[in-house]
């Protein structure tokens, strides 16, 4: 909301007023702060930036949160060079300029395409400080350029944004003392908010597209930069730009997902595995003389992956699917340059990348906010689609829905597989024995094989998908413990019997999920199988057993099942139907676990949602629901079949009879004659609550409709109702009229506090289950006697989450 839009405005000048303090500084004295003071505190406000952007963007989409993000990239990077700078790590006369340079000129441009963009949407303080801090960064870059230009102009840039800064937070404070009657033009956030609230349907579905496109950028320029003669060499003190864009691509692959673009999330998840491969290829001469080699096989797999989803991600934007041909080109180009990074030909490729990339983030930029957007060309591709009849493409607000109720995430599934692709190849290269870090091998297998994938098994798991999250999570440390180990020369001659332990450890997990995938799919058993067969050659690698050419095959074997998983996952996100089928279970159950499933598993945030599971109540289905405690099993009164396939699906015990719940007592207002006065008033003093009331059975009963229903509720003296304090219960009862209600679970087991334990406990015995996560309570309602309620008396048959005090 607005504190949080205040948050990023505020940070902004802090930044820029350390920088400008540096630059006031007199070139003769000793700076006012110490460079690597002044690096750690550019840290601490970058991470605060990145903070207030990520919490901004989850409410809403807006060109702030590139702003912060983008400022967060440039600080972070800047604020490591200074360190690196302030402990002698750069010693050359012109190390820090070299080093500052491609980064300082790419948030020049990005920044300015920024400040354009934010003045076209009606953004205009946001353009003022986006240019304002462009043109800090463009004094910066012509001072290192030029001796003539003396660092006060820089100051002044910084200087200008502080003042920005300063205008706004007078206009808050106005604000706050006016109470609301006085504020400055542009500092009004409540105003903006409502204008933003109004126009964040029409935002772009990923408002963290455009600043993972920038960061590509500053990764471009640092090679571009070398290639046009703008930096003299490539050596550690570009690190620090090569590994911020790729720590923040990962987390921008994350929000990706949380903003349901899976395809984009696996783009950037890919570019930040390069990112961090350059980095290593120039962190690597630090230490030796010699210059890293390349595998070439790695990136053949590497350009074919990236084609692959080119060719996908083209069918939801095909101006993005063209953009990630340049990357295939720039694969190849590192293929067959021998130096890799430090040739010409990748570094041409480089520039084209940075060309491209600034080109695409300007309509992704534009698109965040504009009503008219600039077309990408998605609207042909679904025509050109739909004429197939082959062909159907997944659409609709339910595309990343999981199995079982809602996430916030989409799936990252295509990641994590195309991760196992990479690292498997990755295992083919041999290097020297002797110097196993001169070919590049660790940033493949440690980021790719284990950092990303954690990030699948990750999103895997809060997508309620146990099996596939386990399994990514225990190959993802698999990859980074042996990747670290075996490929970084740690474990020398003297790897046998404690290695051999641990990898006899992992394999025993992974039997295990060998054998559970048996009731998933062929696809996940075979993937898990052959995953077995690099943890053999892992294991007879440390006792020194190795067959010649045996973890080279098993390598391949397991490269070539990840990579029809990658693309059948592909394909099943993408089009309707099967077209890459993952397989039946090799093992059926029967029950729960039995494969396919008529069983529907809805949303309960979705009215949809509610409407159909009161269609399905009508038509005479039993659905499990959440309430204002745990989960309940329900059924309407109306439809006497449904109540008796309650009752018996539940194995309902005699002495614990089913309830009636209604949804106001206007329900009972044609029978309010057959209540007592205070019997009435106290149903009134006690609803909506999570009290069940036993009040003696009669004629009301017939108001309601139950029918034949009435033998299966309550008992012949009494009947237990209640009025829940759930708005989607109560919405329901209003659809339906009133229902039976029992608890989720067979008798004697405990409460269902989560949805999903409503389908493992019941299985196929309920028609349909409204999700909606976690309980939120874990006790179940307070169940009061009222049938003596006229003499003075009331009791209590069980004390739930409501105490008898309070009652």
């Amino acid at each position: 909301g607005p504190g949080l839009q205040a948050l990023c405005v505020s940070l902004c000048p802090t930044g820029s007023l350390l920088l400008a303090v540096r630059f006031y500084s007199s070139a003769q004295a000793a700076p006012l702060i110490p460079s690597t003071a002044l690096g750690v505190l550019l840290l601490l406000v970058s991470a605060l930036l990145a903070y207030a952007g990520i919490r901004r963007s989850l409410r809403n989409a807006s060109l702030l949160v590139v702003l912060c993000l983008t400022l967060s990239a440039l600080w972070s990077g800047y604020g490591v060079i200074l360190i690196l700078a302030g402990q002698g790590a750069l010693p050359g006369p012109g190390d820090a300029r070299d080093a500052l340079v491609p980064g300082l000129a790419t948030f020049t441009l990005a920044l300015l395409l920024l400040a354009v963009v934010g003045f076209l949407c009606g953004e205009p303080l946001l353009g003022l400080v986006a240019a304002a801090v462009s043109l800090a960064s463009a004094h910066e870059v012509a001072l290192h350029c030029s001796s003539s230009l003396g660092p006060s102009a820089v100051a002044c840039g910084h200087l200008s944004v502080c003042l920005l800064g300063g205008y706004f937070a007078l206009g808050r404070i106005l604000r706050l003392l006016t109470r609301g009657s006085l504020a400055l033009a542009g500092t009004d956030l409540t105003e903006k908010k409502a204008q933003e609230q109004g126009r964040g349907s029409t935002g772009s579905t990923n408002p963290f597209a455009a600043p993972g496109l920038l960061l590509n950028m500053l990764s471009a320029s640092v090679f571009g930069c070398r290639l046009l003669g703008v930096t003299h060499r490539l050596f550690l003190g570009h690190v620090p730009w090569l590994w911020a864009a790729g720590t923040y691509q990962i987390g921008i692959c994350v929000l990706s997902y949380r903003a349901m673009d899976a395809l984009m999330a696996t783009a950037f998840g890919f570019t930040s595995i390069l990112k961090f491969a350059a980095g290593y290829c120039l962190l690597y001469p630090a230490w030796q003389p010699q210059e890293p080699s390349l595998p070439t096989p790695f990136l053949v797999v590497f350009s074919i992956l990236f084609a692959v989803l080119a060719l996908f991600l083209s069918l939801q934007s095909p101006v993005d699917g063209l953009y990630l041909l340049v990357f295939v080109t720039y694969c190849i180009a590192l293929a067959c340059s021998p130096r890799g990074f430090f040739a010409g030909g990748p570094q041409g490729v480089a520039v084209a990348i940075f060309v491209s990339s600034a080109l695409v983030a300007v309509i992704h930029l534009y698109n965040v906010r504009a009503r008219v957007k600039i077309p990408t060309g998605k609207g042909a591709v679904k025509a050109l689609v739909a004429r197939s009849s082959l062909l159907k493409l997944r659409e609709g607000p339910d595309l990343h829905a999981p199995y079982l109720g809602y996430s916030k995430y989409a799936d990252a599934e295509v990641l994590a597989y195309a991760c196992s692709v990479l690292a498997s190849f990755a295992l083919t290269a041999t290097g020297d024995p002797q110097a196993p870090l001169a070919t590049v091998v660790i940033p493949w297998v440690v980021v790719a094989g284990g950092i990303l994938k954690l990030l699948g098994g990750s999103v895997a798991f809060a997508r309620g998908k146990t099996l596939e999250s386990s399994a990514f999570i225990l190959y993802s440390v698999m990859w980074i413990i042996w990747g670290l180990t075996r490929y970084s020369g740690l474990c020398g001659t003297a790897r046998s019997f404690h290695a051999a332990v641990g990898i006899i450890s992992f394999m025993l997990f992974n039997s295990f999920i060998v054998f559970c995938s048996l009731f998933l799919n062929m696809a996940w058993f075979f993937y898990s199988l052959t995953f077995m067969l690099i943890a053999v050659s892992f294991l007879l690698d440390a006792i020194h057993a190795l067959p010649t050419g045996y973890d080279i095959a098993a390598s391949l074997i397991f490269g070539l099942v990840s990579f029809y998983c990658f693309l059948a996952a592909l394909a099943s996100g993408t089009f309707e139907g099967c077209c890459l089928p993952m397989g039946r279970p090799m093992v059926q159950l029967s029950g729960v676990g039995a494969g396919t499933t008529k069983c529907l598993h809805l949303p309960a945030r979705k009215a949809s949602s509610v409407k159909r599971i009161a269609d399905i109540l009508r038509n005479g289905g039993t659905c499990g629901i959440p309430t204002d405690t745990v989960y309940v099993l329900v059924a309407a009164c109306s439809r006497p079949d449904a109540v008796e396939k309650a009752h018996r699906s539940k194995r309902q015990a005699q002495d614990r009879p089913m309830s009636l719940w209604i949804s106001s007592l206007r329900q009972l207002e044609p029978a309010k004659h057959l209540f007592t006065p205070l019997l009435w008033d106290f149903m009134e003093a006690a609803w909506p609550s999570p009290i069940s009331l036993v009040i003696p059975r009669g004629e009301w009963v017939d108001f309601l409709g139950m029918k034949d229903s009435a033998k299966y509720v309550g008992t012949p003296q009494s009947v237990a109702i209640r009025i829940p304090d759930c708005s989607v219960t109560t919405h329901l009862i209003d659809l339906v009229g009133p229902i039976v209600v029992t608890s989720a679970n067979p008798t004697g087991e405990a409460d269902t506090t989560h949805h999903n334990q409503v389908y493992a406990k019941l299985g196929d015995k309920v028609d349909a289950v409204l999700c909606a996560g976690p309980s939120p309570e874990n006790i179940a309602s307070t169940v009061v006697d009222c049938t003596k309620i006229d003499s003075g008396n009331i009791g209590f048959f069980r004390v739930g989450i409501i105490p008898k005090s309070q009652v």
